[in-house]
């Protein structure tokens, strides 16, 4: 959180210096903020089994990059959980003790380059997605995906791109048009729109696409082909309900679930969607 908090700092002493502000936005958009892990959770990571994969990085450091992946529990389903940016696979520990209770379950979380303990100082979609895939690689598509904010873009992009579907994919508040969330990020700090244009400008040049790539309407092109239950909060304010319900009308086969009293971090702790997710999952299963 210094490091954010330094960038943020950055940014203001350089808003008159066009070239080296675009340098310090980069690492403000791409920078995830790290937290330590909270007594419990660390004792569920104790209790993991745990293993390392790569994934190359082609758009920041031009390395391989480890990453951290975590299992519990030994039955015949596979549930596969990503999770959000700024985030870490233990901030899903209230979910995994309900799940563990479930004997059927074989669940795995990972922390994606640049985020936890994994490594990697700056992090984005692509390589969410390319540790995912690298997770399917080494130990098979899961049964069930899990992905909370980014994390549930980043599973969606997965699945258009490799047509492994799950049985099951279940999205807590996922992001949807991270062009406008990268816009909020940038205006929240008082970045001109100038600047902000050309910061997209260097960005479509970097990845040679367009940032409507990163749309979430765009990328599920396969809404007859699986079972998936949304989960969002009405008043989330990073992932905004008018883009996700928005979303919800072009694709009318998605359960979706509304709340409107958690926030876009406490979703995934709230012990009512805990409790739903568990439910789905022993109905699919």
């Amino acid at each position: 959180m210094k490091n954010l908090k330094q960038i943020i700092e950055d940014i203001k002493v350089q808003g008159h210096n066009p070239e080296l502000l675009q340098a310090t936005l980069w690492k403000f958009i791409c920078y995830s903020p790290k937290m330590p892990s909270r007594l419990h959770q660390q004792n569920l990571l104790n209790a993991a089994k745990t293993s390392t994969l790569k994934v190359y990085d082609q758009y920041f450091s031009k390395s391989d990059l480890n990453f951290n992946c975590f299992r519990w529990g030994n039955g015949s389903i596979k549930v596969l959980l990503t999770h959000g940016w700024g985030s870490k696979a233990i901030d899903f520990s209230e979910l995994i003790d309900v799940l563990l209770l479930n004997k059927d379950l074989e669940i795995w979380a990972f922390d994606a380059p640049g985020n936890g303990s994994s490594e990697g100082e700056l992090s984005n979609l692509i390589l969410f997605a390319e540790a995912i895939k690298e997770f399917q690689k080494n130990y098979g598509a899961p049964d069930a995906m899990i992905g909370h904010s980014l994390g549930g873009m980043a599973n969606t992009l997965v699945i258009q791109e490799t047509l492994q579907f799950p049985k099951l994919l279940i999205s807590i508040a996922p992001l949807v048009n991270l062009t406008e969330n990268f816009k909020s990020s940038m205006t929240a700090v008082s970045i001109p729109e100038n600047i902000q244009q050309r910061f997209f400008n260097e960005f479509e040049e970097l990845y040679q696409m367009s940032t409507n790539r990163f749309l979430l309407n765009d990328m599920y092109t396969f809404s007859e082909e699986l079972k998936h239950l949304l989960i969002y909060e009405v008043n989330d304010n990073i992932s905004p309900a008018g883009f996700i319900e928005t979303f919800l009308e072009q694709y009318p086969t998605i359960n979706a679930s509304r709340y409107d009293d958690t926030t876009h971090a406490k979703i995934i702790i709230d012990p009512r969607v805990i409790k739903e997710i568990d439910a789905i999952i022993k109905e699919t299963f």
